[in-house]
């Protein structure tokens, strides 16, 4: 795979939330506002920096989440009612996949999205194959690829969700970004006080689980414990990896980022 990514520089890999992009509290509720303030940001940063390759990969907030409960789609799926429900929660993903991809070309940016479900093998619930030349073709055009938390057919389950930060794992040990960051609706990972914690490691991860709980809304895919637990486990196996976990409601802060991702903001996982 290494013949895919060894003219170039190591690419950022941004994570929008669903969170912040749609109230999860209410069904397909998008944030136009925060959508359309986002991808100017991400404009800005292309015009400053035209040699930036940047992977987008957004969560289904209160699109794909809602759907997804109801019919227990990450579970397994089996029978005409569930497969019904499965190609519901795919049309909600996708729907909100054409909106920020909408967002983005409004603000100037070149932008193709690729659903997962059309190329991903997946075996009980673990990402086996996913199409990467697609995305490496689309950086290589100047475009910004975007991938989401999507269905898939599963060998073992029939069918299933992969979150977007399992797109973004499998696609990282491929394309070896230096940086991912993950924009969402807090400043980063507080702790029991409600206070930023500057950095997390595996060895401090016991000390912080307890203050991390849940997720406010519906998420199939787990909270924020088991993001940060899979955001470090991805770093520790791909050594060089930094993660970042920022507000994406501070206006100007995903420009800066996305220019210099080493600025001390939010909280960093390594």
């Amino acid at each position: 795979m290494s013949d895919l990514t060894h003219t170039h520089d190591a690419p950022i890999f941004l994570k929008l939330g669903g969170s912040l992009l749609t109230d999860k509290t209410q069904a397909e509720a998008l944030r136009g506002d925060v959508l359309a303030r986002l991808a100017a940001e991400i404009a800005a940063a292309r015009a400053a920096r035209p040699g930036l390759r940047l992977v987008l990969g957004h969560g289904s907030g209160s699109f794909g989440h809602v759907a997804a409960a109801r019919y227990g789609t990450r579970g397994g799926v089996a029978g005409g009612a569930a497969w019904l429900g499965f190609a519901e929660v795919s049309d909600a993903a996708a729907r909100l996949n054409r909106q920020v991809v909408a967002a983005l070309l409004a603000a100037g940016v070149g932008t193709v999205g690729l659903p997962p479900s059309a190329s991903a093998v997946v075996v009980d619930g673990q990402i086996q194959q996913l199409a990467v030349a697609p995305v490496v073709a689309a950086l290589d055009a100047g475009l910004l690829p975007v991938v989401f938390g999507d269905v898939v057919f599963d060998t073992v389950r029939g069918g299933t969700i992969i979150s977007t930060e399992e797109v973004l794992g499998y696609l990282a040990r491929v394309l070896r970004p230096a940086w991912l960051l993950l924009a969402g609706e807090t400043d980063g990972v507080y702790d029991a006080a409600g206070q930023v914690i500057e950095h997390i490691t595996r060895a401090t991860l016991p000390d912080v689980l307890p203050a991390l709980g849940g997720s406010r809304g519906t998420d199939v895919t787990g909270g924020m414990a088991s993001k940060v637990a899979a955001m470090l486990d991805l770093a520790a196996a791909l050594p060089g990896l930094r993660v970042r976990v920022f507000s994406g409601l501070q206006p100007g802060l995903l420009t800066e980022l996305l220019l210099d991702p080493s600025l001390p903001q939010g909280t960093e996982l390594s």
